[in-house]
């Protein structure tokens, strides 16, 4: 099932926002995470409060009640795909990831160095309409050939307290 961006872009110009961050707008809000990788999966509010700062998309992501990270997205050369950057609650910042937009498949990816080793991460989000989300994280030690780490779904909610609170 395709997103109805034709539909996303008419209301992102009429609001005066650029066409380019509209897709973005869909993490806004509650979700429920339920992990499908667990042998006793729990299931999380994740919490995006996202919000355009000049020509930066953030999103403070907060799970359980607990701020976690702050998310900045801004659009590369080629449009569909974005930088990242993630801001930790303790200020570190990870290295400078990519998203790739195609439709409904969303595909967040970055690399890691250790000890002269590189680790390529990816995740893969699966949007079945505009309140839910499959999602797969990688692992690569090639860039090449991927394990699966982690699995689930989240969706939309308009909980505002964690679940078994």
């Amino acid at each position: 099932m395709l997103l109805p961006m034709a539909g996303l872009l008419a209301a992102a110009s009429a609001f005066g926002l650029d066409p380019a961050y509209q897709p973005l707008t869909l993490y806004k809000g509650s979700w429920l995470v339920t992990p499908k990788t667990q042998s006793t999966p729990s299931t999380d509010l994740l919490r995006n409060d996202c919000a355009m700062a000049g020509r930066f998309f953030a999103c403070q992501q907060t799970v359980n009640g607990k701020p976690g990270s702050l998310l900045v997205i801004v659009p590369a050369s080629k449009p569909g795909d974005y930088y990242t950057q993630t801001v930790q609650q303790e200020g570190w910042a990870n290295g400078r990831g990519a998203l790739h937009i195609d439709g409904n498949v969303w595909t967040y990816s970055g690399k890691s160095e250790e000890n002269g080793k590189t680790t390529w991460q990816k995740t893969t989000n699966l949007f079945t309409g505009r309140d839910r989300i499959h999602y797969e994280v990688s692992v690569s030690q090639d860039g090449v050939n991927w394990t699966v780490t982690a699995a689930g779904d989240e969706v939309r909610t308009s909980r505002t307290t964690p679940p078994g609170k």
